[in-house]
């Protein structure tokens, strides 16, 4: 089971690693960001370089199962052996290689040769 995240102090943190490094420190805040969870709300005010790591940070983030899209349909739900959730369609250079692989023992079934 994965450990519950408080997203308030997951930011907190953030800001305590990116403000040391503003080159700014006494400029006025240009955001107020709040998170509201289960556990409360909190309000964070912040300058231009905590808003702009955090919009480089969200930025660069990809997603463990993000995969790419579908050929096919256009899903984004490509499971790990590349076959679209959606419509079953196998993706990438491993996919061309066992559709071709599937093609040819067919083919080669039609005429007598597997089975």
């Amino acid at each position: 089971m994965t450990e519950p995240l408080d997203p308030a102090s997951v930011l907190a943190e953030f800001i305590d690693r990116v403000a040391p490094y503003d080159p700014s420190p006494d400029a006025s805040p240009v955001a107020m960001l709040a998170v509201r969870t289960a556990l409360g709300d909190q309000v964070f005010t912040v300058g231009d370089h905590v808003v702009r790591a955090l919009c480089k940070a969200l930025d660069a983030y990809r997603d463990p199962d993000d995969r790419g899209e579908c050929i096919g349909c256009g899903g984004r739900r490509l499971d790990e052996n590349l076959h679209c959730v959606d419509c079953g369609q196998l993706h990438g250079i491993l996919g061309q290689v066992i559709a071709h692989h599937v093609r040819r023992a067919a083919a080669a079934a039609g005429e007598g040769g597997i089975g």
